[in-house]
Parts: C-alpha cells; sequence; structure tokens
C-alpha cells in the first residue's frame, strides 16, 4: 500500500449502532476513491478486515449528494446498513455532504437511499425493498443442523441487496447460547444463494430483541452489529404478520457474543422498512494507495 508514487486519501474508521467507541460495529471508510481500481477496493476491504470496507465518490445519480461503493473481505456489495450509516456520519463530519433538512441522498448499488438525521445524531436510513421468499422446506434440518438449535415456523429468504436466511428461535436465551457450525452455514448459503444467516429472540421480560447474524461464505463468520440483518428481521416479521409482539419500532441488541453492545433501532412503515443507530468516529488519518 505504501511506495513512490502513493497518493495520500482521508480515511476515517467509524463504530456504528452504538454511541461509544469499540462497542459497536466499524466501518473503513476511504473518503478521496475517486480513481481507485475495482481492484484496488477490493484489496483494501481485504487489507482493512473489517466486514465492510466503503468508499466515497462524487454521485451519477440526479440529487443523491455523493455515491458509496461497498466492499466486504471479498466482494462488492450493492447495499449494507451499517456501512451507509457509519458513512453517512463520516462524511457529513468530513464535510464533503451537508444534510439539507435533516436528509442525505446516497447513491449506491441499490440506487438512491434516503437517510435523514435526528437532533440527537441518530441516522435513519430507507431501506431497498425486501423480496421476500420461502426457504424451501427440505433445507430446514440442513439449517438447524448448522445453528446448532431448533428452529420456530418458517424461515424466510430475504433480498434487500444482501440476501439474509432469517430464523426466528423463539428466545433471545436461545440465541445468546448458540454456537453455530460456521462451515455448514457457508455450504448452506451458498447453495441457496444467500449471503448469510440472521437469527433473532425475543427477551421474555419485554427488552430489545437479540439478533446474531453470520456470513463466513464473505469472511465474515458473525457480524458483530448488522444493519442489513435486521432489516431483513423486520422484513419477516412483517411478511409473517407479528410485528405487533415487537411493536412497528423496536430495539434490537446485538454483538455481545463479540464484546460489543450494538443497539439498532427498526422502523416498519406498510412495505417500508428504516433502520436507524448512531455512529462515532474512532480513527481518523491517511491511506497512501499506490
Amino acid at each position: 500500500m505504501n511506495g513512490s508514487g502513493a497518493r495520500a486519501r482521508r480515511f476515517k474508521q467509524v463504530d456504528v449502532f452504538t454511541r461509544t467507541p469499540f462497542r459497536g460495529n466499524p466501518v473503513a471508510v476511504v473518503l478521496e476513491s475517486v480513481g481507485l481500481a475495482d481492484t484496488d477496493m477490493q484489496r483494501i476491504a481485504a487489507w482493512t478486515n473489517l466486514s465492510e470496507t466503503t468508499f466515497v465518490l462524487p454521485p451519477d445519480a440526479p440529487g443523491a449528494d455523493y455515491r458509496l461503493r461497498i466492499f466486504t473481505p471479498r466482494a462488492e456489495l450493492p447495499f449494507a446498513g451499517h456501512p451507509t450509516i457509519g458513512s453517512a456520519h463520516a462524511v457529513v463530519e468530513a464535510g464533503i455532504a451537508r444534510p439539507q433538512a435533516g436528509r442525505l441522498r446516497q447513491e449506491c448499488g441499490a440506487g438512491v437511499l434516503e437517510l435523514s438525521i435526528e437532533s440527537g445524531g441518530l441516522i435513519w436510513l430507507k431501506s431497498p425493498l425486501a423480496k421476500v421468499r420461502d426457504l424451501p422446506r427440505e433445507r430446514l434440518a440442513e439449517l438447524e443442523t448448522a445453528l446448532g438449535v431448533s428452529v420456530t415456523e418458517g424461515p424466510l429468504i430475504v433480498h434487500v441487496g444482501p440476501v439474509w436466511l432469517v430464523a426466528d428461535l423463539g428466545a433471545a436465551r436461545l440465541v445468546d447460547a448458540m454456537e453455530p457450525d460456521f462451515a455448514a452455514i457457508g455450504r448452506l448459503t451458498d447453495a441457496i444463494g444467500a449471503t448469510g444467516v440472521t437469527v433473532f429472540g425475543a427477551d421474555p421480560d419485554g427488552g430489545a430483541m437479540h439478533v446474531r447474524s453470520f456470513a463466513p461464505a464473505h469472511g465474515i463468520a458473525e457480524d458483530p452489529v448488522c444493519g442489513s440483518g435486521n432489516v431483513s428481521v423486520g422484513a419477516y416479521l412483517a411478511r409473517c404478520g407479528r410485528l405487533a409482539r415487537y411493536g412497528r419500532q423496536y430495539q434490537a441488541r446485538q454483538g455481545m457474543q463479540l464484546g460489543r453492545e450494538g443497539s439498532v433501532s427498526v422502523r416498519v412503515e406498510d412495505e417500508d422498512i428504516f433502520l436507524g443507530g448512531h455512529a462515532v468516529t474512532c480513527v481518523e488519518g491517511m491511506l497512501r494507495v499506490t
């Protein structure tokens, strides 16, 4: 990454779904990405070794404030939740974009997304429209073996850019205690064309839902706090008619097994699903890219 002729580019690492550094899900944000080839972006994303790295570019779409490309260590994604929120925080903090009446418009592979920033710093995004289908019944036993736990009702495959196989484990304690077989999850998700598996369970005391997300086929054994996974849970609840249990706006917690304390807000309005979270910058500096 260093060498003669290298150009320094502004860089931030932002923790998302938290107000406290090192307690959320980090995203690396390269703020000056003009001139980087696809191979450069993928190499940088593999080097940061975070679940996602984003690259900020001038917009192509009319009305967009900036364009974002999103990479896992292995592939590009059209959309992802925590990189979108973290990158919005970064571009506003860096002065690249300025919210108009508290709103931003971000262009990405999934189209132009609307974001809003509340006075307390909570950033909301409107997710791409979810496309939902059933998991083939013959795959249910394979899923339960991979998770090491029984699944309640029917798992669903939810496409919001990333594709998540979503399963309800029934109770937060089961989500907490599960020890999945990552290799088996990778085989299953590859076979059905999914990015990974997201599981959730209710808190019997009425607290926040507990969520966990696994994407080993993309080099992410467990995502600390997954925005698109939480959007997919909202789509699952809407499809199954189960929003009454949680409400059309609810809180989810994620990342405790990895030493994090992620707090995710989800709001469902008819077919539209909104994802909300705070963000905080942990690292600022320069990348030198040849």
